[in-house]
Formats: structure tokens, sequence, C-alpha cells
């Protein structure tokens, strides 16, 4: 049976919210790590090492309050343009912390699971990401999604080859192919829609991130530096996006609506 990952220090606890109004999947570009190392007068590097204790908090702070999916982006397919000593950095990095943070996942009933490309990623990396997958692929608590070496533009370019491919051999006509069947093609096809989409840092954009699954997600975009956010900034998210009102393409000419409310007669009277 999953443990329950600890309280928050301070003792906060999760908002109360119907459970229709708490979004199934959350995406978190954490950003701002860099940034909030350089004020501190310290290397990148420091910045992005800080960003994991926030990781775990925001991921115990998912399970708390009911988010089934956490997708995190760890190193984008545009990242390898930034110095090699960052990127090599990173790379150590994201396979320590799978190797350093799985048992206590796994403890918590999270399932890690890797959306991105295999070329260029360290087999290091791989390895760790794959042994987390195994060991924790029974796991329903809650889905964590590390992306590494992920990017939309990237990962719909792949699935539209894959569908090529099946095109060219015979095995699917190009008049079937639309969204669902393009979607079955994605790096984690069962993955369902972002609903809340969540970025640190005050940065507003979406940085090549899930471009796919984001189409009609809610964004709610942090001022602070991702080292800084814990499960708390998770649960204002989540109440802020509990006020929104989503309506896919959808749309309501409320003051008609009220109009016709106001002369449709009521029931059971007879009509004049």
């Amino acid at each position: 049976m999953p443990v329950p990952p600890p309280p928050h220090p301070s003792g906060a606890r999760p908002p109360v919210l119907p459970r229709e109004l708490v979004p199934r999947h959350v995406a978190v570009v954490m950003d701002g790590n860099g940034r909030w190392a350089n004020a501190r007068g310290l290397p990148r590097t420091a910045g992005h090492a800080a960003g994991e204790a926030s990781l775990l908090d925001v991921v115990a702070g998912a399970i708390e309050i009911g988010v089934e999916y956490v997708s995190a982006y760890a190193f984008s397919t545009e990242n390898w343009n930034r110095s090699p000593d960052e990127v090599r950095f990173l790379m150590g990095f994201n396979r320590d912390v799978l190797r350093r943070r799985r048992d206590l996942m796994d403890s918590w009933g999270v399932r890690v699971r890797w959306a991105g490309r295999r070329p260029r990623l360290w087999r290091s990396v791989i390895a760790e990401l794959e042994t987390a997958e195994r060991q924790t692929v029974r796991n329903t608590t809650c889905t964590l999604t590390m992306c590494v070496n992920y990017g939309g533009r990237a990962e719909i370019a792949d699935a539209a080859q894959a569908v090529a491919r099946e095109v060219a051999a015979g095995r699917l006509k190009p008049e079937k192919v639309n969204e669902k069947v393009l979607a079955r093609y994605l790096d984690e096809p069962d993955l369902p829609d972002v609903d809340l989409f969540l970025r640190s840092s005050g940065e507003q954009r979406i940085s090549n991130f899930m471009l796919w699954q984001a189409a009609y997600a809610e964004m709610v975009f942090l001022d602070e530096p991702w080292p800084d956010v814990d499960r708390r900034h998770l649960w204002r998210a989540v109440e802020t996006y509990a006020r929104r009102d989503r309506r896919y393409g959808g749309a309501v000419d409320a003051p008609a609506a009220a109009t016709e409310s106001a002369t449709e007669p009521a029931t059971g009277s007879p009509a004049s």
C-alpha cells in the first residue's frame, strides 16, 4: 500500500474543492532556476539542484489535492543549445534525481514515465528513466511524466513520421488520418489532455511544451522562480483553475439566455 507524502512543514493543507473542479493533468514548466542562482551569486547549476525539492513538494501537493497526472519539463530539445558545462550537469542531474528519488516516488504510489527523444540523450539517463518506469508501472496514486529531451513540435513531427510509415506500408489509409489517429502515435498516447498549465518565474509562454496536449489548457503563471515554489503554489493555481469557465470553443449568449428565461412560461402554466 502506498504511504501518503509528509505534510508541508508549515502545516498547510490543500483547499477543499469538488472533485470535478480539480484538474486531472497539470503540466509544469520549472523555470527560473538559473536566475534564482545568479541572484544569489551562485552558478546556474545551483538553481537546478535547488529545484529538486520543489518538484518533490509539488508532486506531494498534487497527491494531496487529487491531481492524477503531473508532467514536468525537465530538459527540452532546445536545451542542448546551452553551454556544454550546463548540459553535462543537467544530464547527470536528471539521472541522479531519478536514482535518488525513485524509491520515494514508488512508496508514495507514483508511477514515473518518460516522454522525449532517445537520440543524443545519455544512455545512463535512459537507463534510469526505464528503471523507474519498470519499478513503478503498477502504481496508481499519481503519474509523474518526466519530459527529458522533449519538445512539443518534435513529438508531433515524430508522430507524423510514424503515421507516414503506416500509410506507406499500406496499413493505414490517408483519408483515415485524423486527430484521434495521430494522437495514438504521441510519446505517451494514453496521457490525458492538460487541464492546467503552470509556469514559474514570471515568463508567460509555453516554450514548446505539450503543444498537442495543452490545446485547451488553462494557463497560470507564477512570479516566483522554481526553487521558491512548493505545493502551496500548486494549490493556489488549482483554486484559480477551479474559478475558470472552460467552454472548449462553445459559448452562451448570456443576455439572450436571460431574455428567453424571463419570457418562457412557467412549467404547468397555460401559454397565453
